[in-house]
């Protein structure tokens, strides 16, 4: 008897699948690697974890994985070799690129995130000391050209406000008992930090490039504008009198993790001018630090975000209208009016808002359904028959009259 199965070399991820439906992400997820840089001499690592998803037509079975890991050996070899400098976001681009095109697919989405060590002084004593930071690169290539997210996530200290505020009004109640007056209690808290509760905290700045826009974005310059929006940077080796300016430092610029974000939106119009409002789009949040034995208070932390995951909370827009709304002093409502939108619409949109113009077409109407035709009670349907109530029966008040005339 002959057999029916088909050879081994058959390509089975080509075939058709019997339930024909599109998949948005196919791919591999946790792919670890370690990047090395030679720079100034010395050797860098940067430890990276990649995200390749494509989009799945109705008409193939699978996606191919071992591509996916060959794509990126590949792309790290070209992109790295002989590079000063490592940026996430040109590794991200060169690999969904060419992920695309090995797996035929309409579009193609990489995303790294990679952690590298920075030394770094102490703010007094000068000793040197290794943070730990991390680069994103995002990249979404289509036929239309690859749109490509810098990012940066840096740790630091938040000191809350609102306990600040109680300790302080404790003080000058205390103050004013012990016959020290306006003047002076006030002196005496702006000389001397007020305590309240801190914690660390993560940062995390992305700003989002479109198709065909050429920009040079230092990572450095991110990280200094994300450390700088939290009440104070933290250092993993302090002495003490390291230990001292911090906390002072952090006492001194209560922050809650809104204001962090709201910091960090004003810090990249401050250092970042040139950007413009095609140019890009921003998505700043942060959020307490967790340490895994506290994994179960998760649901209790503190968390912002400038990205519109809900109207009207948490919004991301376009840097232009935002520097244009800070000089004037209005208030920055979600950004509603400067063409928000979320980064994975962002992603995935053919067309910036910002830079649609007013011939584009617009879309098409909403389809109304037509209006839901009223019931008609035809003669001799149970409702006319169904007896009355006894209190509308005659007689049923204490008049003798009907108490309606159903």
């Amino acid at each position: 008897m002959a057999s029916t199965a088909e050879p081994a070399s058959t390509d089975v991820q080509a075939r058709r699948p019997q339930v024909p439906i599109a998949l948005s992400e196919v791919g591999v997820t946790g792919v670890e690697k370690v990047i090395r840089i030679a720079r100034d001499g010395r050797e860098e690592l940067y430890w990276a974890r990649f995200t390749c998803v494509v989009d799945l037509g109705g008409e193939q079975k699978g996606a191919h994985m071992s591509r996916f890991e060959e794509t990126v050996n590949e792309a790290i070899g070209e992109v790295v070799l002989g590079s000063c400098v490592f940026r996430a976001e040109d590794l991200a681009r060169k690999i969904a690129e060419r992920v695309r095109e090995a797996q035929n697919a309409a579009r193609a989405e990489v995303t790294i995130e990679a952690r590298y060590p920075e030394h770094k002084p102490a703010p007094v004593s000068g000793i040197e000391t290794q943070e730990l930071y991390t680069l994103i690169g995002i990249a979404a290539a289509t036929e239309r050209g690859t749109r490509k997210v810098v990012g940066v996530r840096a740790q630091g200290m938040t000191a809350c406000p609102c306990a600040q505020e109680l300790v302080a009004q404790s003080a000058r109640e205390r103050l004013a008992a012990d016959d020290f007056d306006d003047e002076q209690i006030e002196r005496i808290l702006d000389h001397v930090p007020v305590a309240t509760h801190n914690q660390r905290g993560l940062a995390t700045l992305m700003i989002g490039v479109p198709e065909g826009v050429t920009l040079d974005l230092d990572a450095t310059v991110l990280l200094a504008i994300a450390e700088d929006s939290m009440s104070s940077e933290i250092y993993e080796l302090m002495k003490r009198s390291d230990e001292g300016h911090v906390v002072e430092k952090a006492h001194r610029r209560p922050r809650f993790v809104e204001d962090c974000v709201r910091e960090m939106l004003a810090g990249v119009v401050r250092e970042l001018p040139q950007l413009g409002d095609e140019t890009l789009r921003l998505r700043a949040s942060g959020e307490p630090r967790v340490d895994p034995p506290a994994q179960r208070d998760r649901r209790a932390r503190r968390a912002a975000r400038h990205d519109p995951r809900r109207a009207g909370r948490d919004r991301a827009g376009a840097p232009g209208p935002v520097a244009a709304r800070l000089a004037a002093g209005e208030p920055l409502r979600g950004f509603a009016s400067t063409g928000t939108t979320r980064l994975g619409l962002w992603l995935t949109t053919v067309t910036p808002l910002a830079t649609r113009s007013a011939t584009s077409p617009a879309p098409p109407p909403a389809r109304r359904l037509p209006p839901r035709p009223k019931r008609r009670r035809w003669p001799g349907t149970i409702q006319d028959r169904r007896p009355p109530h006894r209190r509308c029966r005659p007689g049923g008040r204490a008049d003798g009259r009907a108490a309606c005339s159903s």
